[in-house]
């Protein structure tokens, strides 16, 4: 097996996070349900960011802040995802590049701009999201360096990216170059519309032992699952892929490894400002930790550590040294 060159390159939608403050009434009033997610198409893009009040933007999508996650961790990461070759694409590119990510998957213009979510936070920190792919749904199998995927110790997906059919040719594709290079492959279910949706394809993915670490929360594991139960949830899964790790918010997170099961709380945090991001970080500190050669436990921690400090202040990028606190906590 060759050297690796990068600990973790992740593949998922390219988006900017247009994030604002807004209360329970403008949800009411936009027809929008607290907390979920939704899939906008442009022209609706446009009509809520004029609703919206002043907004902060950010490079964003579940596997680049994953990425920028084990970039501010000390990890080596990449990111390949399709961006326009617009205002927001380089705008995309320059931030998430800032962070330590290696990006060098080229603007290509499909006709449309890049993606961008408009991210709504309640005071209680709950997200509501609508979603505008744009771009990033456009992600051709040529876009793949097959020698970065190759030189990645951990190759990372993001479900989302699952739905069109362009960028999951993509990721399949990337998950036979990373296998026949001997590379790990870790898989996020995203969200439990991406499993109602793609539960079948999801399944045959484990099923057909191509994913080594699987991400999800206490709902999408009980989903998948079909499991009311979570322990019983959890037992029907953890024996179809070498790691299962599952995140359960305030109660903390589960990981399941070859037999082997660990269980952390929730850090504390003084008060939860904005939860963007939440499973993104614990995903980035989880893998920091297994490609440094910690514990199972250990690296729940370091999740749980990257998790609550996202949540401590708006946005996923983090505002605190995570390696400090890393540092301070595990030693």
């Amino acid at each position: 097996m060759t050297q690796t060159r990068l600990d973790v390159l992740a593949i998922g939608n390219a988006v900017v996070d247009i994030i604002a403050d807004c209360d329970d009434a403008f949800l009411e009033a936009e027809g929008l349900t607290k907390g979920m997610m939704r899939l906008i198409d442009a022209e609706e893009a446009v009509r809520l960011y004029d609703h919206m009040g002043p907004a902060r933007e950010i490079s964003g999508g579940s596997a680049g802040n994953t990425a920028a996650g084990v970039a501010a961790l000390g990890g080596k990461a990449g990111f390949v995802g399709q961006v326009a070759p617009d205002q927001l694409g380089e705008f995309y590119r320059h931030d998430l590049t800032a962070t330590g990510v290696e990006f060098t998957t080229a603007g290509t213009d499909f006709g449309v701009p890049t993606g961008r979510v408009m991210v709504l936070v309640t005071p209680d920190g709950h997200r509501t999201m609508n979603t505008f792919l744009g771009a990033a749904q456009h992600l051709p199998v040529a876009a793949l360096d097959e020698a970065q995927i190759e030189g990645a110790a951990i190759l990372y997906l993001e479900g989302y990216l699952w739905d069109p059919e362009t960028p999951r040719f993509a990721m399949v594709k990337a998950i036979d170059v990373a296998r026949r290079a001997g590379r790990k492959v870790a898989f996020t279910l995203s969200d439990s519309f991406c499993i109602e949706r793609h539960r079948d394809g999801f399944n045959a993915l484990i099923d057909g032992g191509r994913i080594d670490i699987l991400f999800a929360n206490e709902a999408e594991i009980g989903m998948l699952a079909g499991a009311q139960d979570f322990d019983a949830a959890v037992n029907a899964v953890a024996g179809k892929v070498a790691t299962l790790v599952v995140t359960r918010s305030e109660h903390g997170a589960v990981a399941v490894s070859n037999g082997e099961r660990a269980e952390v709380p929730a850090e504390p945090v003084a008060k939860v400002v904005d939860t963007t991001g939440a499973g993104d970080l614990f995903a980035a500190g989880f893998l920091a930790g297994q490609t440094r050669g910690r514990s199972l436990e250990e690296s729940l921690r370091i999740g749980a550590i990257a998790a609550a400090e996202i949540i401590s202040h708006y946005g996923a990028r983090p505002e605190a040294d995570l390696q400090a606190l890393v540092a301070a906590r595990l030693g």
